[in-house]
């Protein structure tokens, strides 16, 4: 079998990770989701990107703690899933078919959601793609281009459109989904990680801008973890599937999304009411090995 360096792992992992679940090992296993306590009773949550991985599981988190959660993503058969099992469950859901990179979209989205639920308080916005990871000589505009047309303008987007509705519900907490890229890349990654990186000023500018009016602005950086836009990243080799097993972080074992919905749960509930213009790295422990 071809040999895979930990640092080829890593950089292929690092835009936003990894395999399917039957590749995880047992090694310091993932800890059980959080129990539900409330934390988001009587709020209004949006989420973009959330009909599979880290937006799914954190639009499932949000409703199992109260929230009503309005959520958007492209694949509506996989939305339209996503809904049904939050009702299910006796929360409450809104899919809204919607593309992050058409203004026309996120208007009609965060309009309907606010209107239905009647205010806003809770904004993760977690929409990306990865792009081609190339050379910068090799990257075409348009391939840039339409990286930043979700990474970066959609989330610009996006928090145009919450941030008066959070004024006028009287605050609440917006969370940007980047990627441990946003401080450490890898070759052919450049239209990648500055797209990631750009979403800290964002939040910083937000947080300073709003912060009297009671809105906090965050950034979960991501390290590791298994989702499909891993797998479509990296063809999800054989290879690779089994590197995955080895030293990849401090746990030695790839990230589940329900561990990074915990962190935006966190980050949505008072209990980070000090924690504004922030990042938070949820990376198992990858950049203290490097």
């Amino acid at each position: 079998m071809t040999t895979i360096s930990r640092r080829e792992l890593l950089g292929a992992g690092l835009a936003a990770t990894a395999l399917a679940a039957g590749s995880r090992v047992a090694t310091a296993s993932a800890a059980p989701t959080v129990q539900a306590r409330g934390r988001l009773d009587g709020k209004v949550a949006i989420i973009t990107g959330a009909t599979s991985g880290i937006g799914r599981s954190t639009a499932l988190a949000f409703a199992r703690e109260g929230a009503r959660v309005g959520f958007c993503g492209r694949r509506e058969a996989l939305g339209r899933e996503v809904e049904a099992e939050i009702r299910a469950a006796g929360g409450e859901a809104m899919y809204v078919r919607a593309d992050v990179t058409v203004p026309a979209d996120v208007r009609d989205f965060v309009d309907a959601v606010a209107e239905r639920y009647g205010g806003l308080h809770v904004a993760f916005n977690n929409a990306g793609i990865t792009g081609r990871f190339q050379p910068l000589h090799e990257l075409s505009l348009e391939e840039w281009e339409t990286i930043y047309q979700t990474n970066t303008r959609g989330v610009f987007l996006s928090m145009q459109r919450q941030i008066p509705h959070m004024l006028r519900s009287g605050g609440g907490s917006i969370i940007l989904t980047s990627s441990l890229h946003e401080r450490s890349t890898r070759p052919g990654a450049g239209g990648y990680a500055t797209s990631k990186r750009a979403l800290m000023g964002l939040a910083q500018a937000a947080a300073l801008d709003y912060g009297m009016q009671g809105i906090r602005a965050n950034v979960i950086a991501p390290g590791i973890i298994d989702t499909a836009l891993f797998r479509n990243a990296t063809g999800a080799s054989p290879e690779l599937a089994e590197q995955s097993r080895l030293k990849v972080d401090a746990f030695q074992r790839i990230g589940e999304p329900e561990e990074i919905a915990d962190v935006a749960l966190w980050l949505a509930s008072d209990e980070s009411r000090y924690m504004t213009g922030a990042s938070v790295l949820a990376d198992g422990g990858v950049l203290a090995g490097l």
